[in-house]
């Protein structure tokens, strides 16, 4: 599908936020663009603290009383009931507006941990109930009957009796399942997950991603996924944003990530994939740490762990190098000046082995 016939969802660019801690100004998102259409799921992956909870945390209003939003704006699209396009600058937004128009009703979040998402206090039915007479005075007969149709939606058996039971009387499975429910209750255009299935066994995840991506069809929303996995990225996205030290370093579609990785960084992420086939007894681990934030940033955030590192990655932070179309990298290594640098002969074999096996 041509970015022309393609309908853009939710279009971030240059967005910055800073943390106040008692250290000192914490620089968490510096200068992120990212792009989302109607009915496609984008991965945003990346190690721990590289910015990708906040970027969602961003979108959905929810970001804590330190942060400050230094610049950038987050354009977000939806349709009212009666048909009307609204465009609306989620950084300008005050958390009354958000409250309102946006949370829960427009864009829902899937968070890492259900029982954090889940008041242990109130049946589950109530709580899938909530959102919908609040956001639509839905009167509560009709509320009731649309929560036990949306358990029967997320494969939970017996979805009435369910209605009465608490979180704790519930599997972890069964927990995230009404927490997709919840999110799903208002009918939003932008479903976020973050890290949905990491605190489930492997089964169990499986079953969950099976599940979003049915109500994807089902529903035609668009998705972010927030993960460090690449296993679910694999399974899950249309495209996939590389994110290291609060910016964004490769976005591709997801054989273009997978399969024709440019930016140093995306080869050790795919490179530290556990895999059955590889020929080392050892799993691959990125040298060195992400940089502190806390000070600024000079040249390439990811030089010093970067052993293809140029000079000029020490002075100068790299542009976004254009690959194709859909595929750009921010790595001097692209420059046209830049010595020839292949990717590790270990993650090319691999590459060749997911390509043979079908990803």
């Amino acid at each position: 599908m041509s970015e022309q016939t393609r309908e853009k969802v939710l279009e971030m660019r240059d967005l910055s936020i800073t943390f106040s801690t008692t250290a000192g100004p914490v620089n968490a998102i510096r200068g992120v663009d990212l792009d989302l259409y109607h009915g496609e799921t984008l991965a945003i992956v990346g190690e721990s603290g590289s910015g990708k909870s906040v970027t969602a945390k961003t979108i959905m209003g929810i970001l804590d009383k330190n942060s400050t939003v230094n610049s950038g704006t987050i354009l977000f699209w939806y349709t009212r009931s009666d048909g009307t396009k609204v465009e609306v600058d989620l950084a300008r937004l005050g958390k009354k507006e958000f409250r309102q128009h946006i949370n829960g009703k427009r864009i829902a979040m899937v968070f890492q941990d259900p029982m954090t998402s889940l008041d242990p206090t109130m049946p589950i039915g109530k709580q899938i109930m909530e959102g919908m007479i609040w956001h639509y005075n839905t009167p509560k007969g009709e509320a009731r009957k649309r929560a036990v149709a949306l358990l029967d939606e997320v494969g939970i058996p017996e979805p009435a009796k369910r209605m009465r039971q608490y979180p704790h009387q519930l599997s972890g499975g069964m927990r995230q399942r009404v927490v997709i429910a919840i999110a799903l209750a208002c009918d939003p255009e932008l479903l976020i997950c973050d890290e949905p299935t990491t605190a489930l066994d492997v089964t169990i995840q499986a079953k969950i991603l099976e599940l979003i991506q049915h109500i994807q069809k089902e529903r035609g929303i668009s998705i972010i996924y927030i993960t460090l996995d690449l296993g679910v990225v694999a399974k899950v996205a249309d495209y996939v944003d590389v994110m290291y030290a609060g910016k964004i370093v490769e976005k591709g579609t997801i054989d273009e990530i997978f399969f024709d990785p440019r930016h140093p960084y995306t080869w050790g992420l795919l490179s530290a994939m556990p895999d059955l086939d590889t020929s080392d007894d050892r799993l691959y681990t990125i040298p060195g740490s992400p940089p502190n934030l806390l000070h600024p940033v000079l040249g390439d955030a990811f030089a010093p762990r970067n052993i293809y590192a140029l000079r000029i990655d020490e002075r100068a932070e790299p542009p976004m190098f254009r690959v194709s179309d859909t595929h750009y990298a921010a790595t001097w290594l692209l420059d046209s000046r830049a010595p020839k640098v292949e990717m590790p002969s270990e993650l090319k074999a691999r590459i060749e082995r997911m390509k043979k096996e079908g990803l």
